[in-house]
């Protein structure tokens, strides 16, 4: 009986193993359509994760990150809250599971215009990876990115600098000079600096983000978009139009692929790309292309968000 009881132990133990292999197998899969931005395909599978393990906190997570990628924030803020409360309840508070997972929640927040919730979840985040990994780790290079970029949005430029410049010291270190998390790194400083009116430095970090980012991804992926977008209005800062608007072109084309017609990366392009048609005096063009934008900007956050009433004001503007 002894031998029957430890085989058939040892056959559930290895029959746990094989399934827990086999669901991070399914993760791991999922999470590859997502990085090549295959949104829709990366959906379905963390969808057929959780019929089968309804509490998976990790695929719970990651499919609020691919909703928070297709722009449907309410059920991604549901997912990521989901899996925060799991985290907490099985890990502990202080667990980088749930550092990741407040990251998340934080970017979903700020993304609806919610930033003085974020804000406080960015800096919790950040001190739970700092204390758990040290103040070097690609992690805290993460939320030091995304906090950054929150005091960006609102204005704090002198908050802001130092800290791009942390997470892209960090990275290079850890990654090497060619790795997308250096190219994500470069566009965040870039992008300030370019605000802040230091063009060259911006754009020699643009084109290194975008030559890294074709390497990495291709030519079509929405972070190769992201890099076109951001020298596309640096260049157009500079009043350099015509090698502007092929970017624009290119960017909005490879969004509207990815993510379908009425995403808000779509709208951004839409919006960047109405600007430039504007200051080349091509009003009734710009005009068209602005109120597609600012219906999209509608449809997905309502009349009140930050983007809508940026569009709607310069729309208002070019009618005067």
């Amino acid at each position: 009986m002894a031998i029957i009881a430890v085989f058939i132990l040892l056959a559930e133990i290895y029959l746990f193993i094989s399934l827990e292999d086999s669901v991070d197998n399914q993760i791991s899969h999922a999470s590859a359509l997502s990085r090549s931005g295959k949104y829709r395909e990366a959906e379905s599978a963390y969808r057929a994760i959780l019929s089968r393990h309804p509490d998976n906190a990790c695929a719970m997570n990651n499919l609020g990150i691919v909703l928070f990628e297709l722009a449907e924030y309410k059920e991604a803020k549901s997912m990521v809250r989901r899996a925060i409360k799991i985290g907490e309840e099985t890990l502990g508070p202080e667990h980088p599971d749930v550092a990741n997972r407040l990251n998340n929640l934080a970017s979903l927040l700020e993304e609806t215009g919610r930033l003085d919730e974020a804000e406080p979840m960015y800096r919790q985040a950040l001190k739970i990876n700092e204390e758990m990994f040290g103040p070097d780790h690609p992690k805290v290079a993460a939320n030091l990115g995304n906090l950054a970029g929150l005091l960006y949005d609102t204005g704090r430029f002198d908050e802001a600098g130092p800290m791009y410049r942390r997470a892209l010291a960090i990275d290079e270190e850890t990654f090497g000079p060619d790795h997308p998390d250096v190219a994500k790194d470069l566009n965040n400083l870039a992008e300030l600096l370019r605000d802040m009116g230091r063009y060259s430095e911006a754009e020699s970090m643009f084109w290194r983000a975008l030559k890294i980012d074709e390497a990495s991804f291709g030519p079509d992926h929405p972070n190769v978009a992201t890099g076109l977008n951001n020298l596309g209005a640096l260049l157009r800062d500079k009043k350099r139009f015509d090698e502007a608007e092929p970017m624009f072109r290119r960017a909005l084309k490879i969004d509207e692929k990815t993510f379908g017609p009425d995403h808000p990366s779509v709208a951004t392009n839409l919006y960047n790309l109405a600007e430039l048609l504007r200051v080349m005096g091509r009003f009734d063009e710009a005009e068209s292309v602005y109120r597609r934008a600012l219906k999209i900007f509608e449809d997905t956050y309502g009349p009140n968000h930050p983007s809508t009433k940026l569009v709607r004001k310069s729309l208002e503007e070019l009618k005067k």
